[in-house]
């Protein structure tokens, strides 16, 4: 489904649908042409498999999350008519904010529970810190912040995602 677009001064919103939630990219042009772009959260599980049409991830598992995620972030910007992949712009910061996982129940089996906190934990850093090795090794590594929550919308989620980024134009025309 294609974006609408509304344009106010220097903000530029994209969305979808007649009576959005949210707006999924907010651009603000900056006064030497730049783009800052703001993308929308989303939750890592069912949201980001039906954006790019997957039917395997329906629980919690980092390793696919993550990149689910960017790569919605990269369609949207392609979308947008704004660049046509993420190596075209510099995260400053991304915001997670981490659910408590799905199972074992912590009243049940409360020593399963933890090590599963934590193997989430490890997990999480591990896919952020392989994505941004293996996708943008060019590329300055944004400010992550993590909040832990009980739970978000998305019942399959474990964590809720958005970010922040820059999309230099002014360093790009002097190339």
């Amino acid at each position: 489904m294609p974006f609408h677009v509304k344009k106010r001064g220097k903000l530029t919103y994209y969305y979808q649908g007649d009576q959005p939630v949210l707006s999924a990219l907010v651009t603000e042009e900056l006064p030497d042409g730049d783009l800052k772009i703001y993308f929308s959260g989303l939750t890592g599980g069912y949201s980001a498999k039906s954006i790019l049409n997957r039917s395997e991830l329906v629980s919690m598992d980092p390793a696919q999350e993550i990149p689910l995620v960017f790569q919605s972030w990269e369609q949207w910007l392609r979308e947008a008519g704004i660049c046509d992949s993420l190596k075209e712009i510099d995260f400053i910061e991304v915001h997670a904010f981490g659910c408590q996982p799905k199972s074992p129940n912590p009243l049940v089996d409360p020593v399963g529970y933890a090590a599963e906190l934590e193997r989430l934990r490890k997990a999480y850093a591990d896919a952020y810190r392989r994505f941004f090795a293996e996708y943008l090794p060019d590329h300055g590594l944004p400010a992550r912040f993590t909040v832990h929550l009980v739970d978000v919308p998305d019942q399959a989620a474990s964590y809720e995602f958005y970010s922040t980024a820059l999309y230099q134009r002014s360093s790009r025309a002097a190339l």
